[in-house]
């Protein structure tokens, strides 16, 4: 059974920096396009990037380039998105997702595309 699990969602202030972690259990996360979405009180879910199985091409929201980074380590079977110059606008709940029934392919930021989702971890940039 494949589990996903994401981590490491704090409370920091404006300019600060975190990284979350996306684990799973059931699956080798190499093979497969990852997502992190977020989802803000009284949002809509959004994609936050994505990193593609096929290529390890990445992709970001245009409201988090240049401050975001998508990556994965095989070896320990996580993929990890780091946060810098974090703002309140990034105050969300965020999610990491994979998308086991398209290996090899190029990922989107299109939560469709994501079968398997992990429970949260909370962001919370403020003063």
């Amino acid at each position: 059974q494949v589990q996903v699990e994401e981590f490491g969602g704090e409370s920091v202030q404006p300019g600060g920096s975190l990284r979350l972690s996306c684990a799973a259990s059931g699956v080798s996360l190499e093979f497969y396009n990852i997502g992190w979405f977020r989802q803000a009180p009284g949002k809509d879910r959004e994609g936050v990037s994505c990193i593609s199985s096929r290529d390890g091409s990445t992709a970001y929201a245009d409201s988090v380039k240049g401050r975001f980074t998508i990556a994965r380590d095989n070896a320990k079977n996580m993929v990890y998105l780091q946060m810098n110059n974090l703002m309140p606008e990034d105050t969300a709940v965020y999610y990491c997702a994979t998308d086991l029934g398209n290996p090899f392919t190029i990922a989107t930021l299109d939560a469709g595309r994501y079968d398997h989702w992990g429970q949260g971890t909370q962001v919370t940039v403020s003063s």
